[in-house]
């Protein structure tokens, strides 16, 4: 609202009334010209000068925009605390111990595996490339395959599939899973649920369980911070 131009074009005792309202946000609100004046120690028409340069006609416009500012601002505070408040619950159900077994139990699969290939479709192919590179990074032989009419070969029973998929039913990725389990692949999965048709083929899965954000249409935006935890806690294991 008050952008580094107006705050550069305020004197000293407008600087007062800028600062006063800073600390003072609410209490503003409901003060006429003649109080905040008299509050801050200087002239209503220091304050309204304030006003103009602030870029409202008066006061009363002002005091109206100020509102909004504000309602905007505890929006805004609002939805930030309840996305970080999703992670930490996330998080704090990490520090009580889910997934550790799961977690040791999957990285010695793996460890074991001559191969280890990630499976997913949009957000979640993303991300399976980014576990392909990370695992490769740590030394281990990686790839991520997005084609789900890729040939599977029977050489590859040696590797561990790892399928990402936020829903669990997404066609093409249960299908690409179920047809390297036919050819004796180790299958894991990370969904949000564990009720999916992906979470009971698998051989070992891991879900995550945070508040789902279904768009339609094949959108979703559902958070993806603990997918990419769960990668790098199978590599660190490694």
């Amino acid at each position: 609202m008050f952008n580094y131009e107006i705050l550069k074009s305020l004197n000293d005792m407008e600087m007062l009334v800028y600062d006063y309202l800073m600390k003072n946000k609410e209490k503003v609100t409901y003060m006429t010209v003649r109080e905040l004046a008299d509050e801050v120690h200087v002239s209503t028409a220091t304050v309204m000068r304030f006003c103009r340069k602030a870029g409202f006609d008066g006061y009363s416009e002002f005091k109206v925009k100020f509102k909004m500012f504000l309602n905007e601002e505890k929006n805004k505070k609002h939805q930030v605390n309840e996305d970080i408040q999703e992670i930490q619950e996330y998080f704090q159900k990490i520090s009580s111990g889910i997934h550790q077994k799961e977690l040791d139990e999957i990285a010695d699969v793996v460890r074991d595996a001559k191969q280890v290939i990630f499976i997913g479709l949009g957000t979640s192919g993303i991300l399976g490339k980014y576990g392909a590179r990370y695992f490769s990074n740590l030394k281990k032989f990686s790839q991520y395959i997005e084609d789900p009419y890729f040939p599977i070969m029977e050489g590859m029973s040696d590797a561990v599939v790892i399928a990402l998929s936020v829903s669990g039913e997404t066609e093409q990725v249960v299908k690409m899973a179920s047809d390297f389990k036919k050819n004796k692949c180790k299958i894991i999965s990370i969904t949000n649920k564990s009720a999916s048709t992906l979470s009971k083929l698998s051989d070992y899965s891991l879900s995550y369980y945070v508040t789902d954000h279904d768009m339609g249409n094949h959108i979703n935006t559902t958070t993806q911070i603990p997918v990419i935890y769960l990668i790098e806690a199978i590599g660190r294991r490694l």
